[in-house]
């Protein structure tokens, strides 16, 4: 991909950034507008209703083509191609396809494959309908010794991405690597290994959410590549390889990117959600292995501490919570288990006491949830990874999508990805035909980006 013209990109981060380089004042989105809840705060907002989703897609031997691919559906209400696949674009071999993110800019989206390391950046403006694959990255484990490229995260210019593994054990330990939009490697930093704020930090990585308004990095952790690349029935019968889970969850400076303390959160605590609200300074989390729901927020005295507030399903059945979706409101919460194929929908208007208030079985298995940012469309797939989603009549692969008026989901279409000899169906992004509807974050105009680049990620090459 040849270097990009920037001046859509810098105009909308100008936008974007507040007046001064502390981040403490940037503008969150306001509610007006419908997009996926977990977008970076640093991507611009589509208005109104999505026109399209974007599946990441793990390729299967033997079903179409075999190759990993990005799936776009058609979700214009009205349209003759409305809950069809109107575009499949293929990269060439199966690399365990796992999560995306979009750009600063939102006009390219960053894919990651957990096991052939490669990252994949895709055109997503020049026609939206039909993206095109415009670069491949395929050092990153040569260039930061991790592996498993796993959450895309836009900061002004950069692309801030979590690694699940090391390339000198495959092991947990791990870390944050970060990019330039060009492609380029800009800095690299590990998982704490030593006592934060008086907990040990195991290392292990997963997610990670930004709160800008407080000048924080959230990350959480789950395992390495010896375990996430094994057999699930394999791997539960092995007492060795169930040890090798993280239990912990960091806070960290975003500026400085140095990690100011560490949680003790028991059972891989996976997908990370920041409360929108204004005013609101608390995120969520769901520990997979304990079914546990946690909340990260400040204390009365400012400090950051971490909450158990609920538990999901039966801890003893490992329902296998997953992913989560918070409301843009902060007061509802999507929680899909896996094994049950299960989402539950719990009431977080306060969220050290949230009450599941709703659920409804999706299929034999689920993993992804993603919701509009009204609230009003729920979207589900179901794909975990290739060797953990179940086998034989219960392996359903789909894109679901639903009505949610608040009481109960009502089911629109259903596309099945075998039947279409696609794939498995994993995660999922919004995008609109009309880029002109692109909402950037409100702010000045007058902050040096230079200068908020090093701030945040060193500079170039360091």
């Amino acid at each position: 991909m040849p270097k990009r013209n920037n001046r859509f990109s810098l105009k909308a981060l100008t936008a974007a950034i507040s007046a001064t380089v502390a981040l403490g004042v940037v503008a969150l989105p306001t509610l007006s507008h419908a997009d996926e809840t977990a977008c970076s705060p640093f991507t611009p907002l589509i208005k109104g209703q999505e026109d399209l989703v974007y599946v990441w897609t793990l390729g299967v031997e033997g079903i179409g083509d075999g190759s990993d691919k990005l799936v776009t559906v058609d979700v214009r209400p009205g349209s003759k191609t409305f809950g069809k696949v109107i575009s499949s674009l293929s990269v060439g071999g199966r690399g365990e396809a796992h999560h995306t993110g979009f750009s600063d800019d939102r006009r390219y989206m960053w894919a990651g494959a957990l096991d052939s390391n490669k990252i994949f950046v895709f055109d997503i403006h020049t026609n939206p309908a039909k993206p095109t694959l415009v670069r491949t990255i395929s050092d990153f484990a040569e260039k930061t010794g991790y592996v498993g490229p796993h959450t895309f995260y836009a900061l002004p210019g950069r692309m801030m991405i979590q690694a699940l593994s090391n390339t000198k054990d495959h092991g947990g330990v791990t870390g944050i690597a970060i990019y330039n939009n060009d492609g380029e490697l800009v800095s690299k930093h590990d998982m704490p290994t030593t006592k934060v704020g008086g907990v040990m930090g195991d290392g292990y990585g997963y997610d990670l959410g930004i709160n800008p308004q407080k000048n924080v990095l959230l990350t959480s952790s789950f395992t390495g590549w010896n375990n996430y690349m094994m057999d699930l029935g394999k791997m539960v019968k092995d007492p060795d390889a169930m040890k090798h889970f993280g239990k912990t969850m960091a806070i960290w400076d975003l500026k400085t990117m140095e990690p100011t303390k560490v949680f003790d959160v028991p059972g891989a605590p996976l997908e990370i959600r920041w409360s929108q609200k204004k005013g609101d300074n608390w995120a969520v989390t769901a520990t997979a292995l304990t079914s546990k729901l946690y909340v990260v927020k400040q204390d009365k005295q400012g400090e950051w501490q971490s909450y158990d507030v609920g538990t999901v399903g039966n801890p003893a059945d490992i329902p296998l919570p997953v992913d989560i979706s918070l409301s843009a409101n902060g007061k509802g919460l999507w929680v899909n288990t896996m094994m049950e194929g299960m989402t539950r929908y719990y009431d977080f208007s306060n969220p050290m006491k949230p009450k599941e208030v709703y659920s409804k079985k999706i299929g034999s298995q689920v993993n992804m949830v993603s919701q509009s940012w009204d609230g009003k469309r729920v979207y589900f797939t179901t794909s975990l990874l290739a060797n953990w989603d179940k086998k034989g009549k219960d392996d359903e692969q789909f894109l679901k999508m639903y009505k949610w008026d608040g009481k109960k989901l009502a089911e629109v279409f259903t596309i099945d990805f075998y039947k279409e000899k696609l794939g498995r169906a994993h995660h999922m992004k919004f995008q609109a035909l009309d880029l002109s509807k692109l909402q950037p974050l409100a702010a000045s105009e007058s902050q040096d980006l230079d200068k908020l680049k090093v701030a945040l990620t060193g500079p170039k090459g360091k």
